[in-house]
């Protein structure tokens, strides 16, 4: 079964209620682990879509640039 991609914006919106529900101490111990497992997946899924968008901004400038 393929993984269905998130959106950024969900992802963001998805690890900050995990961020203020750690803050507020309402995850339990037991639930703490894979709650951080999932903030660090988020996290990355985040960095990668940034990286991608930024090559992407880059061709985009570098195509412009070139046909001046």
């Amino acid at each position: 079964m393929a993984k269905e991609e998130i959106k950024y914006s969900k992802a963001i919106e998805e690890l900050e209620s995990i961020i203020e529900r750690i803050q507020k101490e309402e995850i339990d111990v037991e639930e703490l682990s894979k709650e951080l497992k999932r903030a660090v997946e988020l996290i990355k899924l985040c960095k990668a879509k940034i990286e991608k968008t930024e090559m992407e901004i880059e061709e985009v400038v570098k195509s412009f640039k070139e046909n001046k």
